[in-house]
């Protein structure tokens, strides 16, 4: 870890311990360079997929099914295995 004196605005980092539900000033402010770091990620992540051509034609197919599952028989399996 890295101890440093940083001055910093009262009104906001109330604020954000409030929202962020942090037991200290150390913990909100810590809490929200990692909120930060994870949103960096997931942005570079996203890029990353967006970066590589996909085609998802004909997926429906290569899965066996239309899109989805048919749950509707779901219920009625239940009771013949709950009866047997």
């Amino acid at each position: 870890m890295t101890r440093i004196t940083v001055e910093v605005n009262d009104d906001w980092l109330d604020a954000a311990r409030q929202a962020l539900g942090t037991p200290s000033k150390v913990a909100t402010i810590n809490e929200a360079l990692r909120i930060q770091a994870v949103r960096v990620q997931g942005q570079e992540i996203a890029a990353a997929f967006q970066s590589v051509p996909m085609d998802f034609s004909g997926s429906g197919r290569s899965f066996g099914y239309s899109g989805g599952r048919d749950l509707s028989s779901l219920a009625e399996d239940a009771r013949d295995q709950s009866e047997a």
